[in-house]
């Protein structure tokens, strides 16, 4: 079992999320290793928990199957619960956003692509549409009439 890690300065606003319901679905981006030859897949893979696929041999199913290309193992991982809120704390703590159990690989390296959500701190002002890929975010929050932001991201994959 692993869990996505996050600690980061948030500025006014907490319970930061990815935006994920069925109906909108948030596609998790990570690096894929396979666990038995050591193989690094050469690009980012996305990850839906609402989506399954078939795993071959009627294995079941899972929310990623992926076949290495060098030892041709298939491997598959399957998220075990839904995305918690990470909340504004004094210094900034490791919090767990989502867990997910791999069988046969490894995610190596998460990128926040995709929506996130926050809520002003004191304000409860909605923060839709918030981007991370850059590493941090900035806004202004009209109720507070103060500057919002997110910052000092670091995204860590560690065994739950």
């Amino acid at each position: 079992m692993f869990a996505l890690v996050l600690t980061a300065e948030l500025t006014g606003v907490t319970n930061l999320r990815p935006n994920d319901t069925e109906e909108n679905p948030f596609w998790y981006t990570f690096k894929v290793q396979c666990t038995s030859c050591r193989e690094t897949h050469g690009n980012y893979v996305g990850v839906s928990r609402f989506e399954t696929n078939e795993m071959s041999g009627s294995r079941g199913e899972a929310n990623f199957v992926w076949k290495c290309k060098n030892c041709k193992r298939e491997s598959s991982a399957n998220f075990k619960s839904s995305p918690t809120a990470y909340e504004q704390t004094e210094p900034a703590k490791p919090h767990k956003v989502i867990e997910f159990d791999c069988r046969g690989l490894e995610f190596i390296e998460f990128k926040p692509e995709g929506e996130w959500l926050a809520d002003g701190l004191d304000s409860g002002t909605k923060f839709t549409g918030i981007e991370l890929l850059e590493g941090e975010w900035f806004d202004y929050d009209e109720k507070a009439s103060e500057e919002v932001s997110i910052n000092e991201l670091k995204w860590e994959i560690r065994r739950a």
